[in-house]
């Protein structure tokens, strides 16, 4: 239990028995005591004290002598300012602390996190880089703090989306292939599908010349037409449209590959929504059955959520084919069959929140065990300080690409600081891609999910800011001085007695909340708490090393105390950017 936990706990004790006032241990709120006043915790007392009928400083006098006089190896001293109690923690409680085996016990839950979800008609940019960091952080995250997680993809690998590269494949290629063209193969059918949406516009433009209007242009021009062809041809198993596709999307899927062994996306599990897209019939027969789904003149099946205040929403086409919710039903179900998980979060977009709640709710009617552990984790897009970006267009910043400029800027960056002369070339570059992909990762995944974001490449890569690399080379920075240290024969010396100062309480006081923090950002499915807790304990370490010699502390139990503050800090910091996926280098 952590020491918050403890406070909580201890409060709500001292309110039953000195008062009889029963309270529930969450609604004891309890804050870090604020710099202007003495104190480590607060606790506020406004909302007791309408119940107890005594003044607030009565109260907290009352409460603090109780937890003092109770809980002495807790409590050492308070003082009570209005409706406040500041308590102040005894050192030996901290110093303790850093003795403590901190084992999370398993939780017997099972979540599934569904991330990155990409089309097989493009390759991966920096808003699938933000997806495919947050949902690897959220699945760590849940590991750390008990719970068995499972990975998964989906790929959408079927649709009108690819069928438009392939089109463009065969007008323009003339038999080109990524090894005839030295290219990666989710760049290069990517291209495709921007040569796809440049023919489009020409022939649409050419039929409005001739005097059709715009929106008769889009429907006859004969490049879509092709393209809505060959979605027909694939779904009735024409054998050179699956041939061709197969290769395609082979293709791309070996870009896929290295673009995520990169930037380390890894998956238990793999859905492709060309072999589950059928799965949802079944399940729309039975809604019709139940009286969920209703079925219109036309043969299409519907649903009505206007009761939940929303609207009507298509299952089934009226030509029997399936919809992207109809897919996602059965997945949900087939994810639920497979894995018996307790939870299902989809890491998706925001544009996408409309579509979870619907799916959400036809879950719920069709009764189905799936149904109320979907969580749709949605977050905002990236955007550039020039604006949106649109793959159609090929306006879109390419993964590869910002990845390599990542590293690029680390190279350049390290360079200047001109710290690195006895590497190897080989230790060199593991060290640029260390700090490189850290940046990147680091400034995806400081900012609360929901919240939109801009991306500034050379921001996220200082060395001083609130950024990856500033925590990755105070990491080093402590294990260099940890290396110093054991390499001078020291010797740990039992500490006993002994007062903390301020800088070295400061740090104790944060490593101590680390896991309270970890349960709050899997609690909030936000690995945001976690990059600033990070950055907070970096600056609270760096600040405690400017004013407290290490090696050449005056007392053996004042090193020995701060050899073992230095390696927890340094441990918290490997284990927190780790649940971020980044990397800490022992050496910078």
């Amino acid at each position: 239990m952590n020491i918050v936990s403890e406070i909580k706990e201890k409060s709500a004790q001292a309110l039953e028995e000195l008062y009889q006032l029963a309270v529930p241990v969450n609604e004891v709120l309890i804050n870090e005591t604020k710099p202007e006043f003495e104190g480590d915790y607060t606790l506020v007392l406004f909302s007791f004290i309408k119940q107890i009928k005594k003044a607030p400083e009565v109260v907290g006098n009352e409460i603090g002598t109780y937890l003092k006089d109770k809980y002495p190896a807790i409590f050492t001293s308070y003082n009570v300012i209005k409706g406040f109690l500041n308590l102040e923690i005894a050192d030996s409680y901290f110093i303790n602390f850093l003795d403590e085996d901190r084992h999370q016990q398993p939780t017997g839950r099972k979540i599934m996190v569904e991330y990155s979800s990409p089309n097989t008609n493009k390759p991966l940019h920096l808003g699938h880089l933000r997806n495919n960091f947050l949902g690897w952080s959220i699945a760590k995250i849940a590991e750390a703090n008990g719970n068995e997680v499972i990975k998964t993809c989906v790929v959408n690998d079927r649709g009108i989306h690819i069928c438009k590269s392939m089109v463009a494949w065969q007008r323009f290629a003339k038999g080109a292939t990524p090894q005839s063209t030295a290219q990666k193969g989710d760049h290069f059918v990517g291209d495709y599908y921007v040569k796809f949406n440049d023919a489009y516009k020409q022939e649409i433009n050419e039929l409005i010349a001739q005097g059709m209007s715009e929106a008769e242009a889009e429907k006859e021009a004969p490049i879509m037409k092709e393209a809505q062809q060959m979605l027909i041809d694939w779904e009735a198993g024409k054998p050179e449209v699956i041939s061709l596709w197969k290769e395609m999307n082979g293709w791309v899927y070996k870009g896929f590959d290295k673009t995520y062994e990169a930037i380390g996306s890894k998956f238990d599990k793999i859905y492709y929504e060309s072999e589950i897209y059928l799965l949802g019939k079944n399940l729309v027969e039975d809604g019709l059955q139940k009286g969920v789904f209703f079925q219109k003149e036309d043969g299409s099946v519907w649903i009505d959520l206007t009761s939940e205040g929303l609207d009507e929403k298509l299952v089934q086409r009226k030509d029997g084919t399936s919809v992207y919710i109809t897919q996602d039903i059965a997945l949900a179900v087939l994810k639920q069959q497979e894995y018996g998980i307790d939870k299902n979060i989809y890491v998706v977009g925001d544009e996408q929140n409309y579509h979870f709640k619907v799916l959400k709710l036809i879950c719920q009617k069709l009764g189905l065990a799936s149904a109320d552990g979907i969580y749709h984790l949605s977050y905002g897009m990236v955007e550039l300080p020039t604006g949106k970006m649109k793959s159609r267009e090929g306006t879109v910043v390419d993964a590869d690409d910002l990845v390599e400029e990542m590293i690029s800027i680390a190279r350049n960056k390290t360079e200047e600081l001109g710290k690195v002369k006895d590497f190897t070339g080989e230790e060199l570059e593991n060290l640029y891609a260390t700090i490189g992909l850290g940046a990147l990762k680091f400034f995806l995944l400081r900012v609360d999910p929901k919240k939109k974001m801009i991306f500034n490449p050379e921001e996220s890569i200082d060395f001083h800011g609130f950024t990856g690399p500033f925590i990755q080379y105070t990491h080093a920075r402590i294990k260099s001085i940890l290396r110093k240290i054991a390499e001078s024969d020291f010797t740990f010396s039992h500490i006993e007695n002994y007062a903390l100062n301020s800088y070295e309480k400061d740090v104790l006081l944060h490593l101590e909340q680390y896991s309270a923090v970890c349960l709050e950002a899997f609690e909030l499915y936000d690995p945001s708490k976690i990059a600033i807790y990070i950055f907070e304990l970096a600056k609270k370490f760096n600040a405690f090393y400017t004013e407290c010699s290490i090696a050449n502390a005056e007392k053996q139990d004042e090193k020995s105390l701060r050899v073992k503050l230095a390696r927890q800090t340094a441990e918290t910091i490997r284990h927190g950017m780790s649940l971020l996926g980044i990397q800490v280098p022992e050496r910078m």
